[in-house]
């Protein structure tokens, strides 16, 4: 069980735990840890100090409003600028010192390549990576590496062999593959990108559809086995609404059955959760 909690302004100790009480709840538990990312930087900055010197890695001080005003547009749903290849120094290959002093770091992004993801669900996805982001940042002016290189350190030396994660990181996965080449670790592992769930009006659900974390359901008295019934519905397991518990779940779940249409959270799934509440 690792815990990301590196974006330093939206952790909080308190959705940590709420977390990991809701996985108990519905039966998913964990061989090893908690691990937090923050409780040790040494790894990412080994990382980073190889990229470094490899020539793969450059300091930018650019900020966003320049790096905006330079973009074409900006990376769609991220909220991210691509980063022209026009702001490139022209020294960016230049092996160097890595210096963890307050300055963002990017890593050289190959122009043109494209990088083919094999994803488990969605099947073969070319991505170009200088074209959707171009060189991205790696390590934070926060002094902390970014997502992307710390799930690939973590990822390695932890030897996960799978990743299962929402489609809106697919793009990501590309991303991933070149620091893995960029540090020379492998293998990769396998990536599966899954349907986001999406509120009534089709964008991802979020505070601005209400409250739909599992823990207010739990809390309301909701039983476990109408959460882990609305999920089975989902996957495509059953058609109808009922209850189930994670035993049956484990056994009747196949991926396969999944659509790749975004599931919407409907005010009817809401009443029927409700429903089941214990009185």
């Amino acid at each position: 069980m690792r815990i990301e909690d590196l974006d330093a302004p939206r952790v909080k100790a308190e959705c940590t735990a709420e977390i990991l009480g809701t996985l108990e709840w519905v039966g998913i538990d964990w061989d090893l840890g908690p691990v937090y990312q923050t409780h040790d930087l040494e790894p990412y900055k080994q990382a980073m100090t190889h990229l470094a010197q490899g020539g793969w890695a450059y300091p930018s001080e650019l900020s966003r409003s320049e790096i905006a005003a330079a973009a074409s547009a900006p990376q769609e749903g991220g909220g991210e600028n691509r980063f022209p290849l026009s702001l490139r120094p022209a020294d960016a290959a230049t092996p160097r010192q890595f210096a963890d002093v307050g300055t963002n770091w990017r890593l050289i992004v190959p122009e043109g390549e494209t990088v083919l993801v094999d994803d488990g669900f969605y099947g073969p996805t070319a991505i170009v990576p200088s074209e959707t982001i171009g060189d991205f940042v790696i390590w934070t002016r926060r002094q902390v590496p970014s997502y992307q290189l710390a799930v690939v350190v973590d990822d390695h030396r932890q030897g996960v062999t799978h990743v299962v994660r929402g489609a809106d990181l697919l793009d990501s996965a590309a991303r991933q593959m070149l620091i893995y080449r960029a540090l020379g670790a492998g293998p990769t592992p396998e990536y599966l990108h899954l349907p986001l769930v999406v509120g009534e009006d089709g964008r991802r659900l979020a505070k601005r559809h209400g409250d739909s974390r599992v823990s207010m359901y739990r809390a309301m008295g909701v039983r476990v086995e109408a959460v882990i019934g609305l999920m089975a519905r989902w996957c495509g397991i059953i058609g109808d609404r009922r209850e189930m518990g994670i035993a049956e779940f484990r056994e009747r779940f196949r991926v396969g059955s999944m659509s790749r249409e975004s599931t919407m959270f409907t005010s009817e799934d809401d009443q029927w959760l409700r429903s089941c509440a214990r009185t």
